[in-house]
């Protein structure tokens, strides 16, 4: 009786906890929601102009203006040819073809623009322009003598390729190589992606490329331009983190508790991954100033907080692990309620096992994810010949460093978290099935009361012997 009269304790607390937590995450996530709507309103950008960095800056000042090409031929002759970037009506390039020439002239088709149907000259000077005796020269390998300079474009007949116009001295354009065309890759490649995700995930992949479509969408019209207006970077990532989240996660999971704890838990985490992203940038002394773009940016937007830029790329680069190891314990939780533990507490540890397997293979992701990254910068490091912490210490390093430390805390934490909250809102099988009977459904008691469930009169005793070893009534 004492076992049985425990289970029935469970099962009260299960019954009155799963109602209470239910709320409770309704409520958090609503004062949330209602935090982002707001801060979205205040952070909004204005239209206001921004200077162009210089790399990105025409010859006017204005924005670089490309056109599109086709390469359609190319010759061997001497360097510093002045028909080279002029417009021709056709494809026959003025210049006496040099076998073995140390220069590589191509010609290009324009297939946009004022020009369009002309045709141009790219000079590509090869490492053959850099050999001879002078103090300027080069030692090439002889297979390597007939590649182009370092920094110069690997053309060949038939590449699409981009190219910027400059104004000429005769008031015409001239054209110099600007970057390849990846429009036609790009779109592929998307399609590919999109075909593989719908294939195995069905409408539920789809709504996940449409989340991150929309993520991708809240960058470019909301994140970038409010920081460029003036905004706190920190502010505008953790709204921007935030608005994402709530979009992106339902849109692929569907509206109910198991998306709603993962997504309380997901928010939460972020909270944490934000304030140990300010201290690692604190006590490591993180600077941010190791990168060309950023030494940029500081140039020409100097009301742009470098540190608080970094913070901010640190929230938001925890946004996809957190999402994934998150979605994943809240699954786990329901779906091992559902499939038989006994209790909220047997419910949790059992995930916690699943989310500790999960760990440990999303920080071996994360890490060599940066190390990926950061390896033309290893290489190069490698040749340094410098002691290896001394390496390991340098600004641009431990930057990476410092998001892998904050991205493997950020998740350890998140797992027992997100399970905690699921835990409380799963309603477990086990215990649903060993409870009592509730007072109002007593009255289902009622057909027993039927002629067959009287209490039946008692028989008469049978007659006992009267042997003499009898014993009396």
């Amino acid at each position: 009786m004492g076992h049985s009269h425990g289970h029935g304790h469970l099962s009260d607390i299960s019954h009155v906890l799963s109602p209470y937590a239910k709320w409770l995450v309704i409520g958090a996530l609503g004062v949330i929601g209602l935090a982002v709507v707001i801060g979205t309103v205040v952070l909004w950008p204005s239209d206001s102009a921004h200077p162009i960095p210089p790399q990105f800056r025409a010859a006017d000042g204005g924005s670089i203006h490309t056109v599109d090409g086709e390469v359609v031929d190319h010759i061997r002759a001497d360097c510093l040819n002045s028909v080279a970037g002029t417009v021709l009506d056709t494809a026959d390039v003025p210049v006496n073809p040099v076998e073995n020439g140390p220069c590589i002239l191509h010609t290009v088709r324009l297939d946009s623009g004022s020009d369009k149907g002309k045709y141009t000259v790219l000079e590509v000077p090869t490492n053959r322009a850099q050999t001879g005796s002078g103090p300027d020269s080069v030692a090439v390998a002889p297979g390597a003598l007939d590649d182009p300079q370092a920094g110069q474009p690997t053309l060949h007949d038939g590449d699409d390729i981009r190219l910027s116009t400059v104004p000429g001295p005769d008031g015409g354009d001239r054209y110099t190589f600007f970057d390849f065309q990846r429009g036609r890759a790009t779109l592929i490649w998307a399609l590919l992606f999109v075909a593989a995700i719908v294939l195995v995930a069905a409408w539920r992949g789809f709504r996940s490329v449409l989340g991150l479509a929309f993520a991708f969408l809240v960058l470019g019209v909301f994140t970038l331009p409010a920081i460029l207006a003036g905004s706190s970077p920190v502010a505008v990532a953790v709204v921007s983190s935030a608005a994402i989240l709530f979009v992106v996660l339902y849109l692929a999971h569907g509206v109910s508790l198991r998306t709603s704890s993962a997504l309380l838990g997901t928010l939460t985490s972020l909270v944490l991954a934000g304030v140990l992203s300010w201290l690692a940038i604190r006590t490591m002394n993180l600077t941010g100033l190791s990168g060309d773009q950023t030494t940029n940016l500081q140039v020409y937007q100097g009301g742009i907080s470098i540190s608080g830029l970094l913070l901010a790329g640190f929230i938001i680069g925890t946004l996809g692990v957190l999402n994934d190891v998150t979605i994943t314990q809240a699954s786990a939780a329901f779906e091992l309620a559902a499939a038989g533990e006994p209790t909220r507490l047997a419910t949790f540890r059992a995930a916690m096992r699943v989310g500790r397997d999960h760990i440990a293979s999303t920080v071996y992701t994360l890490v060599f994810a940066y190390a990926g990254s950061a390896l033309p910068l290893l290489l190069l490091f490698s040749v340094a010949q410098q002691p290896l912490g001394s390496l390991l210490t340098t600004d641009v390093v431990a930057v990476e460093l410092a998001r892998s430390f904050v991205g493997g805390i950020a998740i350890a934490l998140s797992v027992p978290l997100t399970t905690a909250i699921a835990a409380a809102l799963v309603r477990p099988m086990g215990s649903a099935a060993q409870s009592p009977t509730p007072a109002p459904s007593r009255p289902t008691a009622k057909p027993r009361a039927t002629p067959t469930s009287a209490p039946r009169p008692t028989p008469p005793p049978a007659p006992r012997p009267t042997g003499r070893h009898s014993l009396p009534e």
